[in-house]
């Protein structure tokens, strides 16, 4: 049990509700946003001093109903509801180290499809494998170290690398918010790697940007369906955006594609036959 993420995730909740969102009066002008602690027990059936205990991080573990309880009174999505219950450790937590290996099976899935650009992403951001037109697509990730090839280091910057672009891509802010999202996710399921918690002590050091959305605590990202590309080479390129779990490594397999025919299609070909040093003027 993470009892002070598991405090904060609740406080930050609460602080998005309003009393018309779950049939209460508003009454009188209120100091802060968002729910009263008392009004959330009340709608959860639980004692005021309870709930005030586990935002404050003082409370023993809840069981499963109250935590069902307070869901509902939260208004918490499906995905939110289960990352309350990691949080509380009523649900598997993978206590290990999030896996880097990938499926031989996956890695040459990625070689068997030249119009699709692709690349497998770790629990904690970093591109584990690629196929060559994703390296066109986005950077040659061959020559970076691991480090560098982390996706929320890309997104979020130290100011010595502020310059590096996000690959000109048109969704900039929602990326952003959904790394962050995923973040969150990954540090309740592996609370103990070093190389997560690691990670996310130094985006929220180093990125200003990274701490307050950090500090939303938000974890259900919306989907992305499309995306575009703004590239040095070939100019802007629109793919559809796909990606599918990977649950037996926790990873996430992202494919790039376009409808035959359109324009998408036709740059993605292009980048094909240029292969990654399209990319070169990136760095």
């Amino acid at each position: 049990m993470d009892k002070r993420e598991l405090g904060a995730f609740l406080r930050s909740r609460r602080a998005r509700l309003r009393p018309q969102d779950v049939d209460l009066p508003s009454g009188p002008r209120r100091r802060t946003p968002g729910l009263r602690r008392e009004e959330v027990a009340v709608l959860a059936h639980i004692s005021t001093e309870y709930y005030t205990r586990l935002e404050q991080g003082r409370a023993p573990r809840p069981s499963g109903d109250v935590l069902a309880a307070i869901s509902g009174a939260l208004r918490l999505t499906d995905a939110e509801s289960d990352h309350l219950h990691v949080l509380a450790g009523t649900a598997p937590n993978r206590t290990g180290l999030h896996r880097r290996d990938v499926r031989p099976s996956i890695l040459a899935l990625l070689e068997r499809m030249p119009q699709t650009a692709g690349f497998v992403m770790s629990a904690a951001c970093e591109v584990l494998a690629w196929n060559e037109l994703a390296a066109a697509l986005t950077e040659d990730f061959a020559p970076l170290t691991p480090n560098e090839r982390n996706l929320a280091r890309r997104a979020f910057p130290a100011p010595q690398y502020a310059d590096k672009t996000l690959y000109g891509i048109s969704d900039a802010a929602d990326f952003r918010l959904g790394i962050v999202m995923q973040l969150h996710t990954t540090l309740a399921r592996y609370p103990t790697d070093p190389a997560v918690t690691g990670l996310v002590d130094e985006l929220r050091d180093t990125s200003p940007d990274f701490a307050q959305l950090w500090e939303r605590h938000d974890v259900q990202p919306a989907p992305t369906l499309t995306k575009t590309f703004r590239h040095p080479a070939v100019g802007e390129v629109t793919v559809d955006c796909d990606t599918l779990t990977l649950t037996d490594r926790d990873q996430y397999l992202v494919l790039y594609s376009a409808p035959p025919g359109s324009p998408g299609a036709e740059t993605l070909a292009l980048l094909n036959v240029l292969g990654a040093r399209a990319s070169a003027h990136l760095h």
